[in-house]
């Protein structure tokens, strides 16, 4: 086809009009924006483009406008609405994969019913150019009152900037080369006490820099305003002082920035501010800042203090009691203590096995750290690994933000497993690893963690004989049995009770804010016949109750009377032995495993008939075994006892 017509041509009219296009200076552009093709162009093109027509009218129209594609849409839409359109701010592509922003001047028309676009494109930068030449020449044919109106302009933006000086907080002074002084700003002056005609053409640093704050003197080559219009870089200052014509000095910090002329240093522009408020408010908080350090240090001091009188309440000196039992056990805390041994405590429960823990960790050089107590018992199997490594946001449904988990919080200190005997088989594997490796992984975690934990557990069950039921790991139990304790009932220490009760009514009184009670020789030969099988926690709660009840300034001590043995529940080689063993006392009776058991949990159902089934509380069967809650639902569930079914047998 010919390039662009408007309209349908005569035959001379579309060879003129086509030698016209081939003359052109203008580059043109026939394409088809329905189609994105190249229709035609001219040689101006080619030459723009630096691209042959027919390698142009081969490629898409997009494709001269890939970099420039959105502006092209916009240009093509306009034009085909409009019918005439004009843009400046599109760029071609040219043979040699550059940018080209060029001027296009845009008309739609209709040819053989296909809407096309006829382009006209120019080099911005050609246009640019005949732009400023005709400005230029304008500007000089405009003569001397053109002039004179610039001059004015000019004058106006001096004035402008002088008002901008003036108007500026900050103290600014110009330089030239040789280090004499341009320009002064109000503020300046006023800072300095000088008048402008007093500084201008003086050497500045001679006038109001010349000396240290001590008296020194500064000389000027180890001037950094200096410095700037001789390397050219800017300097930012802030320990200098300025003087005043008076004589007086300030603080102050300045930036002295080069000045360049085509590329020639010729001085420097000075802006400086008086800190002297700035350098009395930080005098002001440093001694503030002091003094808060002083009661930080005398808070410390008391904090160390109550943390002595806590530790008084719990460490191994405290432990009261000087049966032999317990002179053997401070022994052995002594002895582990300044170690990171594994520590088995075994005993009965409410026998103290959490304070011996607390001593050991108290004593070792672990005590400024934290000693963390996990009971094993209490934890549900789902929320196992979370309670003992932590969990990440998102591991699991309810977990909306990360949280560390207990051997995490230990790091550095001690961690406590009381009840570590009523893990799950399936959960002590889990638990071997961190007690190892001292490493885990939080739930839904891929780091893994490294912790410094020493490990203290405690149980009141036969371990040895569970491993060997296969009901507790070996290699669990021996990295655990590293140093074994073992806390003794207190049937086996009755010389402590007399300590232990006169301690225990101090304590007492004090929490139940009621006046000290003494203990009666009477009161004293009723505790020492008990068998207490629930050991201090039951000794501690009957003296607590006593306390309550007490009245006229004397204790009123109630003992629970002995659980009936039911004989029926026991194997029948028990009963002989009961039978045959001459002692009404636990200690004349030897039992094996399985008679243990069974006399555990006849014992365990006859708590919770005399309790109507209730498990916790003052007056639960927990309290009357003198045992924790959680541990009682622990054994059962493990001995399968309902203790639903004794909601009724309350007989009061």
């Amino acid at each position: 086809m010919t390039l662009l017509t408007p309209h349908k041509p005569a035959a001379h009219e579309s060879t003129a009009w086509r030698a016209a296009a081939l003359s052109s200076g203008a580059a043109m552009l026939c394409c088809d924006p329905l189609i994105d093709r190249v229709m035609d162009c001219n040689p101006a093109l080619e030459a723009l483009l630096g691209s042959e027509r027919s390698a142009l009218m081969a490629q898409p129209m997009s494709a001269l406008f890939a970099d420039d594609l959105p502006r092209l849409i916009s240009l093509t839409q306009a034009c085909l609405d409009k019918g005439r359109y004009y843009s400046g701010e599109i760029s071609l592509r040219t043979a040699q994969q550059g940018s080209l922003p060029v001027e296009i001047h845009a008309s739609a028309f209709v040819e053989n019913e296909r809407q096309l676009l006829l382009l006209l494109i120019f080099d911005a930068s050609e246009v640019q150019a005949r732009r400023e030449q005709t400005e230029l020449h304008w500007l000089h044919r405009g003569g001397l009152l053109e002039w004179k109106r610039i001059e004015g302009a000019f004058r106006e933006v001096e004035r402008n900037n002088q008002l901008i000086l003036s108007a500026a907080g900050e103290g600014i002074y110009g330089v030239n080369a040789e280090g004499a002084t341009t320009f002064v700003n109000p503020a300046a002056l006023k800072m300095l006490g000088w008048e402008a005609g007093e500084l201008i053409g003086r050497d500045a640093h001679t006038v109001f820099h010349h000396t240290h704050q001590d008296g020194t003197p500064y000389p000027s080559h180890c001037c950094p305003i200096y410095a700037a219009f001789n390397d050219g870089i800017v300097h930012v200052v802030d320990d200098e002082v300025f003087w005043r014509k008076d004589g007086s000095v300030f603080p102050v910090e300045y930036t002295s920035t080069p000045i360049r002329d085509e590329g020639t240093l010729v001085g420097a522009v000075v802006v400086f501010r008086d800190v002297s408020e700035r350098r009395d408010a930080e005098r002001r908080l440093r001694l503030a800042l002091a003094e808060v350090e002083t009661l930080k240090e005398r808070l410390e001091m008391e904090n160390a203090y109550l943390q002595e009188e806590i530790r008084a309440e719990h460490d191994y000196r405290q432990i009261v009691g000087r049966s032999q039992p317990i002179k053997h056990c401070i022994r052995q805390i002594k002895l582990v203590a300044p170690t990171d041994a594994p520590v088995l405590i075994t005993g009965e429960s409410g026998t103290g096995k959490e304070l011996i823990a607390r001593a050991i960790h108290e004593s070792s050089p672990r005590s400024q750290r934290p000693l963390i107590r996990v009971n094993c018992a209490a934890i549900p199997r789902e929320l196992f690994e979370s309670e003992f490594f932590g969990h990440i946001r998102g591991a699991f449904t309810g977990a909306t933000a990360d949280r560390p988990g207990r051997f995490e919080l230990a790091d550095g200190g001690t961690i406590f497993l009381d009840e570590v005997g009523e893990l799950p088989l399936d959960l002590q594997g889990k638990l071997l690893r961190v007690l190892q490796d001292q490493q885990f992984e939080r739930v839904g975690d891929t780091r893994t963690r490294t912790v410094d934990v020493r490990i203290i557990a405690a149980t009141n069950r036969q371990l040895r004989q569970e491993v060997e039921q296969r009901q507790f790991r070996e290699d669990l139990y021996f990295r655990l049995n590293v140093f074994p304790i073992e806390s003794a009932p207190l049937r086996q220490r009755t010389e402590d009770i007399p300590l232990l009760a006169t301690h225990l009514i101090a304590q007492a009184c004090k929490k139940l804010k009621k006046p000290e009670l003494a203990l009666s020789l009477a009161d004293l030969e009723k505790l020492q016949s008990y068998h207490w099988p629930g050991n201090i926690r039951e000794l501690e709660n009957i003296i607590e109750r006593a306390v309550i009840l007490s009245a006229a300034g004397r204790l009123h001590i109630e003992l629970p009377s002995r659980p009936a043995q039911a004989s029926g529940a026991l194997s029948d080689g028990f009963a002989a032995k009961r039978a045959g063993a001459g002692s009404s006392t636990p200690e004349g009776l030897v039992m094996t495993e399985q008679e243990r058991r069974l006399s555990e949990r006849e014992n365990i159902i006859n708590a919770l008939r005399q309790t109507g089934g209730k498990v916790s509380g003052a007056d639960g069967a927990a309290a009357l075994l003198g045992i924790k809650p959680p541990s009682l639902y622990s054994r059962l569930r493990r001995w399968h006892i309902d203790r639903r079914a004794f909601s009724q047998a309350r007989p009061y």
